[in-house]
């Protein structure tokens, strides 16, 4: 049998001056200790290395999870507890689990809010060490 799926399929490509807008940029593993993991927008690593990324006034446009084939067990991703960065525009409770091998990835059209203090913090809960690999274009 074959599925065939054509109505959902998206493409576009995002800059600094598209309608949803690109401007920042980051892509790395992140390492859980004791089992938890946090993703402050507003201290980001950089693609390099001595690159720190602040999102403050900006939206998260794209939001990509992997969790490594690794990994032995899920890898859970929420708004943060404290100072949690909702999905929606309005800042919607919002949880994604995956296992091993999974991946899922959020365009978010510049509907999200913007990140500041009090809206800054995903949080990731998994076994041990554990790592997941973190995609988030920001403009």
């Amino acid at each position: 049998n074959t599925i065939l799926v054509t109505n959902i399929s998206e493409s576009g490509t995002l800059t600094a001056s598209t309608t949803v807008p690109a401007t920042k940029q980051t892509q790395y593993t992140l390492t859980m200790s004791g089992g938890t993991g946090s993703i402050d927008l507003t201290a980001l690593p950089g693609l390099n290395v001595n690159e720190t990324i602040d999102g403050t006034g900006l939206k998260v446009q794209l939001l990509k999870f992997k969790v490594p084939t690794s990994n032995a067990n899920k890898v859970t991703v929420a708004k943060g507890g404290s100072n949690g960065y909702g999905l929606a525009s309005d800042g919607t409770t919002w949880t994604w689990t995956g296992s091993p091998g999974q991946s899922q990835m959020f365009y978010l059209a510049d509907l999200s809010p913007d990140v500041a203090s009090g809206a800054r913090i995903i949080d990731v809960t998994g076994t041990g060490t554990q790592t997941l690999e973190v995609a988030i274009v920001l403009g």
